[in-house]
C-alpha cells in the first residue's frame, strides 16, 4: 500500500487560488480505484496530500488521471516551484490503531 506526502508551495499571491483548485480535485480523486486516503493540509505555507494507494497499480493509474492532469494545468503559473512527491513504504510500530494509517 504506496503512502505519499506530496508537497506544493503557492506563490503568496495565490494561497487562495491554490487552495481552491487542491480542494476541487479531491472529490473526483476519491472516486479513483484504489483511492484509500487523498487529504489535503495547510501549513507554513505549503500544502501537503497525504495518500494511500490499495497497490501500485492504483498509484500509477492516479499519476495518468484526468483529474491529476486538469490540476496541474489549472496550477500553472500559481506555485513557486513543482510538487514534491514522496513515495513512503509504511513501517507499522505499537498500537494498529495509532501506528498506521487505516482503511
Amino acid at each position: 500500500m504506496p503512502v505519499i506526502v506530496a508537497t506544493v508551495a503557492p506563490k503568496p499571491e495565490h494561497v487562495d487560488e491554490v487552495r481552491r483548485v487542491l480542494l476541487g480535485v479531491i472529490p473526483e480523486v476519491h472516486q479513483e480505484p484504489g483511492c484509500k486516503l487523498y487529504s489535503l493540509h495547510e501549513g507554513g505555507g505549503k500544502f501537503f496530500f497525504i495518500e494511500e494507494w490499495a497497490d501500485d497499480a492504483a498509484l500509477a493509474a492516479h499519476s495518468g488521471a484526468p483529474a491529476l492532469a486538469a490540476m496541474v494545468k489549472d496550477l500553472d503559473g500559481l506555485l513557486e516551484g513543482g510538487f514534491e512527491v514522496h513515495v513512503l513504504t509504511p513501517l507499522p510500530a505499537g498500537s494498529p490503531d495509532q501506528g498506521q494509517l487505516r482503511p
